[in-house]
């Protein structure tokens, strides 16, 4: 599939059939051409919209304590003011609505030429979860700030910050990851001064700046980023936590702009945290040009990357075996992964059909594909196991709704709820525009209390 301009312009169209009436918000206009980065620039100051002492929004009423099992988070990206949504995840796996606490800042949406697509920031992974602290940390992507916050033990959709918002390390963070033990997180910052920041994580007082972790990526972009084409994607930690790995999309040559290949890149992590001063880049595969959102292979040292540009991408973090490339047929605009441990199987969704690929992934590198419907989802998603089933639960921002599968075997997957969103936040007198809305991490109790008598934390294979 050729990779140009207008067929990335293309892919980011919301698309579920059942997508409600969307409210535009008036599009920035496409920029002329992306001023290089300076390295020598301070971060821009942008302004926080919200604290986190203000009032909470309660926007349903808490499920029967007996059956809640864990809690789901998203956040609202409004430039008016950032807030993280809760709903609690009862015991069918479904999911009941609660609370909205301000994250402690202002979202901002891409410019994606006033196309006013869903998946605002272009990016995997800006809500995460440390099941082994029982923490949450999200971006405020118009404030340049991370946010954290704690998990109540009793009531899971209960969250309360830790610390203040700290500063970024860059402008326009779009994807934060923690480590296995949940001590590190670490930030990918999109915008003009485009960078990796990495923080140690204190339950009692929040992040703080980890030494030897700033490394600038030195794309060409703007603040906000423009894309979906040329922007950075994702981060995450490897299995065994010595390595990170950023993906950033590709460019095309056109419209004032400087061609910009997509990446790969992989940076060692230290015993005392710090990062690699250089990143190595693993070889795309013919085809490959816009590498998105990252789920572990488990126990294979390698990861599947979501890539718009073919279907996904298999890469041996080692280094020493070539990526693998699989087509899916009919994909427009994958760009999330989530593997679920249960059925072993990853599920990998597409913005602009609406459609959730699920892919078993072998031994010889090989992977099957299996369509599960144009309703099932859209973009961000995670992998809640409740009991012995794992549930799959996937942003639907062209919807305005949270779209759940039950994951009964594999090649079953089955949709069981779409969760409303709009209703319940207009209701409460929450701002929400459902192209604004990003990100998708769940906590499970069981699993939680699990890590913690192990001493471990399972790794985080969502997007």
């Amino acid at each position: 599939m050729l990779f140009t301009r207008s067929f990335i312009a293309s892919i980011l169209l919301a698309s579920l059939a059942s997508a409600l009436p969307l409210e535009r918000r008036q599009g920035r206009g496409q920029k002329q051409g992306r001023p290089r980065l300076s390295g020598n620039r301070g971060v821009k100051k942008a302004p926080v919209m919200n604290t986190l002492n203000s009032t909470r929004i309660e926007m349903g009423d808490a499920a029967n304590s007996t059956e809640v099992v864990g809690a789901a988070y998203f956040i609202t990206n409004e430039e008016d003011g950032n807030f993280i949504v809760s709903a609690d995840i009862v015991s069918d796996g479904q999911l009941v609505l609660r609370q909205a606490l301000p994250a402690g800042g202002a979202g901002i949406r891409g410019d994606d030429g006033g196309q006013n697509n869903p998946a605002p920031l272009f990016s995997s992974g800006s809500v995460r979860v440390s099941a082994a602290q029982s923490l949450v940390a999200t971006v405020n992507s118009g404030s340049n700030t991370l946010a954290l916050f704690s998990i109540n033990a009793d009531d899971n959709a209960i969250l309360e910050p830790v610390g203040q918002p700290v500063g970024s390390g860059g402008e326009f963070p779009v994807s934060v990851a923690f480590n296995s033990k949940g001590d590190k997180l670490c930030a990918l910052n999109g915008g003009e001064i485009n960078s990796v920041r990495c923080f140690s994580v204190d339950k009692q007082t929040g992040l703080a700046p980890l030494a030897g972790t700033a490394r600038s990526l030195g794309l060409t972009q703007t603040t906000p980023a423009t894309g979906a084409p040329g922007s950075l994607s994702h981060l995450i930690f490897s299995e065994d936590d010595k390595q990170l790995i950023v993906t950033a999309k590709g460019l095309p040559a056109g419209d004032g702009a400087q061609e910009q290949d997509g990446f790969v890149q992989v940076f060692d992590v230290a015993a005392d945290g710090s990062l690699s001063a250089q990143p190595k880049s693993l070889d795309l595969p013919q085809g490959g040009n816009a590498p998105f959102g990252m789920a572990i292979v488990p126990k294979k040292n390698e990861v599947l990357v979501t890539d718009p540009a073919i279907g996904f991408s298999l890469f041996d973090l080692s280094g020493q075996a070539d990526a693998t490339a699989v087509e899916v047929d009919g994909q427009i605009a994958i760009g999330w992964a989530s593997f679920s441990p249960k059925i072993g199987n990853f599920f990998l969704s597409d913005v602009a059909t609406g459609i959730i690929t699920e892919v078993n992934v072998g031994d010889n590198q090989n992977a099957t594909i299996v369509k599960l419907g144009a309703d099932s989802g859209t973009e961000d998603s995670d992998v809640a196991t409740v009991g012995d089933k794992d549930f799959l639960y996937v942003l639907a921002g062209g919807a305005t709704a949270v779209n759940v599968l039950s994951l009964d075997a594999p090649g079953q997957a089955k949709p069981i709820q779409t969760l409303d969103i709009a209703g319940p936040a207009a209701a409460a007198g929450l701002t929400i525009n459902g192209i604004n809305l990003q990100g998708m991490a769940v906590f499970v109790k069981q699993a939680a209390n699990a890590n913690r008598n192990n001493g471990n934390q399972a790794v985080v294979f969502g997007n």
